[in-house]
C-alpha cells in the first residue's frame, strides 16, 4: 500500500510539474496582422444601357475603397484571404449634353487564395472569390422608365502579384490585382418590361445564371504602396470593365479611375498573453 501511495503521488508531482513548465511556456501560434488599405477613386466613366436609352454616356467617376487582408488561421505560411468593399457613384451625359444618366454601385467580396514566393521579394497568389453586387441606373430623361436596377451574385478567379523593392531609401510595394467573375446568378428584366409589371407579379425570367457569355467582368487594380513609416501613402489606377447582354438588353459600365488613399498592418493581441506574443512568429499577408 505504501507504495502504491508513493507511485501515487509521484505521478501528481510529475504532472504538476509538466503544466507549470507548460503555462510558462509560449504560445506557438503566429501572428497574423491584418494589411488594409483606405482609398479614393476619381476618373471617367462611360455607361450605355439599351433598357434606359440606346445612346451611350460619358462622364466621371469616384468611389470609396476598402480592402483587408490576412494569413488564415490554418496554414498561415501558404493561405491568404481578402474581404473587400467598394461604393461608387458614377455620373455621365449624352452626346448632346441634355441628359444625364447616373449610376451607383455597391460590391462585397471575399476571397481566399494560396501564395507562393518565387524570389525574395516578389510573392504570387491565386484563388477564388464570390461577390454581392447591387446598384441601379438612373435616368430621368426617359419618362416612365427611369431606372435600371442591377443586382448578382457571382463565383470567380481572384489573386494578387505583389513585388517589394526600393527606389533611392524609400521602401515600395507594387501590387497588381485582379477580379474575374467566372459564373453565378444575376438580375434583368426583360426589354421594356416595367418594374410596375413585375410588382404585380410578373417574375418569369428575371434570374439569370451567368457566364462569360451574357455577364462579363474584370476588375484590374494597380498599387504601389509607399513606405513612409508605420502607415504608407498609396497610388495606384482601378480599371473595372462590365457588360451583360440578356433579354435584348444590353449594359456596359467601363470605368477607369486614379487611386489614392492609405494601407499599412495593424497587430492586435491579447495583453494577457504579452509575453507570448512578444516571442511569437509575425506572418504578413502581403510580404
Amino acid at each position: 500500500m505504501k507504495s502504491l501511495r508513493h507511485i501515487a503521488i509521484s505521478l501528481l508531482t510529475v504532472m504538476a510539474a509538466s503544466l507549470a513548465v507548460r503555462a510558462e511556456e509560449p504560445d506557438e501560434r503566429p501572428l497574423r496582422p491584418v494589411f488594409a488599405a483606405y482609398t479614393l477613386e476619381a476618373g471617367s466613366s462611360h455607361l450605355a444601357d439599351t433598357y434606359l436609352t440606346p445612346l451611350k454616356y460619358a462622364g466621371w467617376h469616384a468611389a470609396l475603397d476598402y480592402s483587408r487582408y490576412q494569413a488564415m488561421r490554418f496554414a498561415p505560411d501558404e493561405w491568404v484571404m481578402r474581404l473587400h468593399g467598394n461604393l461608387s457613384v458614377d455620373r455621365a451625359d449624352n452626346p448632346a449634353r441634355n441628359a444625364s444618366m447616373w449610376n451607383a454601385t455597391l460590391t462585397l467580396g471575399w476571397g481566399m487564395m494560396r501564395r507562393f514566393r518565387p524570389l525574395p521579394s516578389l510573392t504570387l497568389a491565386a484563388g477564388g472569390m464570390t461577390e454581392l453586387r447591387a446598384g441601379c441606373l438612373y435616368n430621368a430623361h426617359n419618362g416612365n422608365n427611369p431606372a435600371s436596377a442591377k443586382g448578382e451574385w457571382t463565383l470567380g478567379l481572384t489573386g494578387y502579384a505583389a513585388w517589394s523593392m526600393r527606389i533611392g531609401r524609400l521602401p515600395v510595394t507594387f501590387m497588381y490585382q485582379p477580379v474575374l467573375p467566372v459564373t453565378g446568378i444575376f438580375f434583368a428584366p426583360d426589354y421594356g418590361e416595367l418594374y410596375y409589371e413585375i410588382y404585380l407579379g410578373n417574375h418569369n425570367g428575371l434570374v439569370h445564371g451567368a457566364w462569360w457569355g451574357n455577364h462579363f467582368r474584370l476588375d484590374n487594380l494597380v498599387t504601389a504602396d509607399l513606405h513612409l513609416g508605420s502607415t504608407s501613402l498609396r497610388i495606384g489606377y482601378r480599371g473595372d470593365i462590365f457588360s451583360s447582354k440578356v433579354n435584348h438588353t444590353v449594359t456596359h459600365i467601363f470605368t477607369h479611375a486614379l487611386v489614392i488613399g492609405v494601407s499599412g498592418e495593424w497587430l492586435s493581441y491579447d495583453p494577457r498573453r504579452h509575453r507570448a506574443a512578444s516571442r511569437a512568429r509575425i506572418i504578413s499577408p502581403i510580404p
